[in-house]
């Protein structure tokens, strides 16, 4: 039999309404002498489509899914169907994909809850799984036996798995044979190596080293160390020759003009034309490594640190990244195809975070902290607060406005930027539409 989608959602990442038509209110199919309900994906999400099929007849919910991985989706689908077996009264079997789309990563995790609304099957997340779920014919209906209960995953576990699946199917679903990525002794490009390994094999990522006359040693030492501890391919490009070519090539028209942030991006611009040089002579898919946190407040050059095909950091806060750190050196994920152990050295986990364009340059020159500043991002981007009422939950107004007045003024940044793994309830890039140009920023 078909069945058609009813509820077409037309929000986040959905965009169903604007492609499809909706279809008729389903009744449920035969299989085999039992009636069974199939309501898809977003039907589940209100009762109207599972109630017609209860009313006309139906005895067992199955639910095909599409649905994307943001933390904490788990116990929502889970709770939804809850809800549905309270209000139906029938058993309920839940089944999603696995992989990566795009942007979205689609982490299974299928389950099935009994009529008496407990969960009996729980399958894993982030990996495709076969298991056979079993009912039994009772006095009050089909009761769904008890089967396999997968672990329950931390959110960082879950955040870190859903790189590594976007990562891979992304680069092996468009043909990459391999990655090349801009490795600078901070946390970003450390966490990415790692993922990048974990997701393809470390004969599979290229780290290169572009240091300029404001590159510490300390970076130099933490990014070699590093790459050992992955085990990837590591090299060192000095980009300081680019610069000077650069500095003569500009003189002309410059003047006597002080040295500013124009000076700063052209060496982001000459690592950027670095690793896309690379990828074009030997293949590789370069991955960007700038994080939310960053992205959202246009802490990132233009063609330079933004230049790439993939991002896995794109829509993960810099605390979060963090934390990624220090899990991944404890834990070596299931199916990674990395090295077990800490890969990541802890100096490039304490160390003041610094982009290294200046001499004696930190983040905290030109950003608020970076917990400070990703509980203001949150609270303007997934909660859709406003700066007064952020300003109401105790956080300096002044700070609040500047952080929105960034946020607002890099929208044409992210426009720009190349996708990456949809982690959080809004990632700024397809969920999150402002124009560019506005009127409301004053």
């Amino acid at each position: 039999g078909k069945r058609f989608k009813v509820d077409l959602p037309n929000y986040g990442v959905f965009d169903d309404k604007r492609v499809f038509a909706p279809g008729p209110m389903p009744g449920p199919l035969v299989f085999n002498g039992v009636r069974i309900g199939v309501p898809i994906c977003e039907d589940m999400w209100t009762p109207d489509v599972v109630e017609c099929i209860t009313e006309t007849g139906g005895e067992i919910i199955l639910v095909p899914n599409g649905s994307p991985y943001e933390v904490g989706k788990t116990d929502i689908r889970v709770q939804l169907g809850v809800q549905r077996v309270v209000e139906s009264g029938l058993p309920f079997v839940y089944l999603n994909q696995v992989g990566g789309q795009d942007e979205l990563i689609f982490d299974g995790g299928s389950f099935a809850l009994g009529a008496d609304r407990a969960l009996k099957v729980k399958l894993a997340s982030f990996a495709e799984q076969v298991a056979t779920i079993e009912f039994r014919r009772g006095p009050k209906g089909w009761e769904c036996q008890p089967g396999p209960i997968a672990p329950e995953m931390s959110d960082i576990e879950s955040i870190y798995r859903a790189m590594v699946l976007g990562l891979r199917d992304y680069v092996n679903k468009t043909g990459f044979p391999s990655v090349v990525i801009g490795l600078s002794g901070g946390v970003d490009s450390a966490i990415t190596a790692a993922v990048a390994a974990d997701a393809l094999g470390s004969e599979r990522v290229h780290a290169i080293m572009m240091p300029s006359p404001y590159t510490s040693r300390e970076s130099l030492e933490d990014a070699e160390a590093c790459a050992r501890a992955i085990g990837v391919r590591y090299d060192i490009v000095d980009i300081a020759p680019a610069m000077e070519a650069f500095r003569g090539m500009l003189r002309p028209l410059f003047g006597n003009r002080a040295e500013d942030v124009t000076e700063e991006n052209i060496q982001s611009r000459a690592r950027g034309v670095t690793l896309m040089a690379v990828s074009n002579k030997l293949g590789g898919m370069v991955v960007t490594t700038g994080n939310k946190s960053e992205m959202a407040v246009g802490y990132a050059t233009l063609y330079g640190d933004m230049c790439g095909g993939f991002n896995v950091l794109k829509d993960v806060y810099k605390t979060t990244v963090f934390e990624l750190c220090r899990w991944r050196n404890r834990h070596l994920p299931e199916a990674a195809l990395g090295r077990p152990g800490a890969v990541i050295p802890a100096r490039i986990i304490d160390k003041p975070p610094s982009a290294e364009l200046r001499p004696d340059q930190k983040d905290s020159d030109a950003l608020p902290p970076y917990p400070t500043l990703d509980a203001i991002l949150k609270g303007l981007i997934e909660r859709d607060l406003s700066t007064a009422e952020l300003a109401r939950e105790g956080h300096d107004p002044d700070v609040v406005d500047r952080v929105w007045r960034l946020l607002e003024g890099a929208e044409y940044k992210r426009r720009q930027a190349p996708p990456g793994v949809k982690i959080t309830s809004r990632n700024i890039s397809r969920e999150r539409r402002y124009p560019i140009v506005n009127g409301f920023r004053g």
